[in-house]
């Protein structure tokens, strides 16, 4: 039984996790973008009723896109985990168990620190 991923499998997964990251740094680009942006759409020349409206829903977007980035954040840092683990060869290998994840498991969730079973269990 195997008890690590080979060096080849790992620089496999190294590629996937960077392509992760390049994308994640990108969306959380946008996210903040869209959060810090002020817009010039203003209601100024609107009725105050409206106006009211418009600035609610801004502070819910507004309110929501904070979330998505924050999120997006510790998505990016887990992926960087991940190549931690990459470099020091302890990649895809469950903490709980000491057996190795699925590959297909990583490769829908690359920064995955259980296998399924062990986090279906809820442990």
């Amino acid at each position: 039984m195997q008890n690590r991923y080979s060096d080849e499998e790992l620089e496999e997964f190294r590629t996937l996790i960077v392509e992760k990251i390049e994308k994640a740094q990108k969306d959380l680009k946008q996210l903040r973008s869209s959060y810090m942006n002020s817009g010039g759409n203003g209601t100024d020349d609107t009725s105050p009723s409206f106006k009211g409206y418009e600035e609610s829903s801004e502070s819910m977007s507004r309110e929501s896109n904070t979330l998505l980035a924050i999120r997006q954040e510790k998505f990016i840092r887990d992926l960087k985990s991940a190549l931690i683990r990459i470099d020091n060869k302890t990649y895809g290998v469950c903490k709980v168990t000491g057996k190795l994840i699925g590959k297909e498991r990583l490769k829908v969730v690359p920064h995955a620190t259980m296998s399924i079973d062990v986090k279906k269990a809820g442990k």
